[in-house]
């Protein structure tokens, strides 16, 4: 097949060349419908970047540790985030209608930590995020898993349930346990999801090659956190990210699991938007968090 071999290592990206935003300050989405631009410029603002806070972890996590009490542990994060990603549940159980934060909204499920986890479906009806007035819609991707096409599937479908209502979709790359997290592959997943219609892609960095990932995916990527990191080696990834070409990070465990929450995620924040330095983020987060030890 074209691509497998022979002529991988010469491809050119031309990271150094922005691609053309189609007089929209958001990547990718100069042609889309008003009510697409709408929703994604409250998820990324007028700069073009966001700060995603991901608490969305109990659909098949349950409880997990930072997570107990979404009331307690996450609404007071809210406004230090431009988006909130959570399930329908959670948002109509504890999210305060009164927030102003975009909503992106968990629309994938179905297996638990106890099961395969790449065999999911579509868990809700595009009219309910309707009905939640959600800015976007996200869905796990599983390029290279047993369940490839049946997530993909679940992906443009809902690609065309968001282009009827104008609700843009968040395709998110799954890394199973056998798949590498390089630059070939998570270029070729984001790659996949946006070639495929989805107005946005969250996927994990890596070390060589992310700015050949950014550049290859016409649509904005946002940076996956991931697992908890130290403090320090968390700022550098997003830094590292935003430096890369990314539009964003979306952040949970490294947020909701410290012992400062409040603290990270100003110094993620300023990072994102205000271009600090890791030096300067890690101070910031020193400062507010009192000396906290992790």
């Amino acid at each position: 097949m074209a691509d497998l071999e022979g002529n991988v290592n010469a491809k050119q990206y031309h990271t150094d060349i922005p691609q053309e935003h189609g007089g929209f300050h958001i990547k990718g989405s100069g042609n889309l419908d008003y009510g697409m631009k709408h929703r994604l410029s409250r998820i990324f603002g007028d700069d073009g970047h966001t700060v995603m806070l991901a608490f969305d972890h109990g659909y098949f996590q349950g409880p997990t540790s930072g997570l107990e009490r979404v009331d307690l542990n996450i609404n007071p994060l809210a406004p230090y985030a431009d988006a909130l990603m959570a399930t329908r549940g959670i948002i109509r159980s504890v999210v305060p209608p009164s927030n102003d934060n975009a909503l992106v909204l968990r629309a994938s499920g179905g297996p638990s930590i106890l099961k395969e986890l790449s065999d999911e479906r579509l868990a809700m009806d595009i009219e309910d995020a309707v009905r939640i007035d959600a800015a976007a819609v996200a869905v796990q991707v599983f390029v290279g898993g047993e369940h490839e096409t049946q997530s993909i599937a679940n992906m443009t479908k809902l690609v065309d349930d968001g282009l009827r209502y104008g609700i843009p979709v968040l395709g998110v790359t799954a890394v199973g346990k056998d798949l590498v997290r390089d630059a070939r592959y998570l270029g070729l997943a984001t790659r996949i999801i946006a070639e495929l219609g989805a107005q946005l892609v969250k996927t994990y960095y890596c070390d060589e090659g992310f700015s050949d990932v950014c550049a290859g995916t016409p649509v904005p990527v946002i940076m996956a956190g991931g697992k908890k990191l130290p403090v320090k080696d968390a700022l550098t990834m997003a830094y590292k990210a935003m430096a890369e070409g990314a539009s964003g990070v979306d952040m949970g465990r490294n947020i909701f699991q410290r012992e400062a929450p409040h603290a990270m995620i100003q110094a993620v924040g300023s990072i994102v938007h205000a271009g600090s330095s890791i030096e300067d983020a890690e101070t910031m987060y020193r400062d507010l968090s009192k000396g906290a030890s992790d």
